[in-house]
């Protein structure tokens, strides 16, 4: 078992953001991540998502982007790198692949970090693992006996497969309209599904507006519920790729439907739609399975957190969990969680 102060899980957006600022504090942290290089989720996206169309990249902290980037070049090449240059230039030591299967207490008031390659007792730890290794797939009568072809978002890889297909798209948020922005008018027909009515906006989502949006869900994490998405907060903005599927006729959306049969989906007035694959572009869930042991769950489902801090677990901080899920508040949420370790670290040390 290797002895550290301070431990970051995931090398994404808000992973790196804690590691840069927890330097900053003085802090040598040991960043575990599970992929096989740099980029954290980016490096997963479909080739077919590329820099134009990419809505919200944010600069990480201290390192900018590089300027007059390519646009048509793919965002899973591009960012991962970003990430990997921003690595070697702050030196930090991220150890990887690394798989984290436990978190537990260990004595002393440690946490140990138990992974495939080894364990870690940590005075601190900062959660990072994001999102996108747990797609959402909400069940809906019928899904098992469907005879066509379905898959979530985080398995598309561009609009060719699904030419002269019968595609059905359900979601309302960027996921949704990247898909229907690029298989429109390739696949033989397209229909967008969601449970609410989109919402969208026209106006400048600028920094108050993003902030307001944050302080929404940060509301629902701090009663222990279960985070909401950020867009079902800030609604749809006018990005490329809903101008795409506007152009295209793809947006003419229809309430979720109430059965999934064989050959399409069926709505309470009887009214039937064949198909023959669904994309279920309906979001991602928290990835903190590996924090059971340390029993954070409050009643509602969710884990209690004040800013960054988890509320039944004073040496754990959770980035990318709730606000901070979204590129929106990664950056800040890695500094909250920085200033946070410092202090409980030096009213540990008092």
């Amino acid at each position: 078992m290797e002895e550290t102060e301070v431990v970051v899980i995931g090398a994404g957006q808000a992973g790196l953001s804690s590691a840069y600022f927890l330097r900053r504090f003085g802090f040598e942290p040991v960043v575990l991540d599970a992929a096989g290089g740099a980029g954290g989720a980016w490096r997963h996206r479909s080739p077919s998502l590329t820099m134009d169309k990419v809505h919200g990249i944010f600069d990480l902290p201290g390192v900018a982007r590089p300027v007059g980037v390519d646009g048509r070049r793919p965002a899973a090449e591009v960012v991962p790198e970003y990430y990997a240059a921003y690595e070697e230039e702050l030196g930090l030591d991220v150890v990887r692949p690394v798989r984290v299967a436990s978190v537990r207490h260990g004595a002393d008031g440690r946490l140990v970090i138990g992974t495939d390659a080894g364990e870690w007792s940590a005075r601190a730890l900062i959660n990072a693992t994001g999102t996108w290794t747990r797609p959402h797939w909400p069940y809906y009568p019928g899904a098992p006996d469907f005879a066509g072809r379905q898959l979530h978002y985080a398995g598309y890889r561009g609009p060719e497969e699904f030419a002269g297909r019968r595609v059905i798209v359900v979601g309302g948020g960027a996921s949704a309209m990247h898909v229907l922005s690029e298989i429109a008018g390739i696949a033989a027909g397209t229909a967008w599904v969601t449970r609410r009515p989109p919402v969208f906006r026209d106006d400048d989502f600028g920094e108050n507006a993003r902030r307001e949006a944050v302080a929404l869900v940060e509301e629902r994490v701090r009663a222990g519920l279960p985070p909401q998405s950020v867009v079902s907060v800030t609604g749809l903005g006018y990005s490329t790729v809903v101008r795409q599927a506007l152009a295209k006729g793809a947006l003419e959306r229809l309430p979720m439907f109430q059965r999934i049969t064989a050959h399409g989906v069926t709505w309470s007035d009887g009214a039937h739609l064949e198909a023959d694959t669904i994309i279920w572009a309906t979001g991602f869930r928290s990835a903190l399975d590996h924090l059971a042991p340390l029993r954070l769950r409050e009643p509602g489902g969710g884990i209690k957190v004040d800013g960054t801090q988890a509320v039944r677990e004073p040496a754990l901080q959770l980035v990318g969990y709730g606000p901070s899920a979204s590129t929106i508040g990664a950056n800040r949420a890695g500094r909250a969680a920085a200033r946070n370790v410092h202090g409980y670290l030096a009213r540990q040390a008092a």
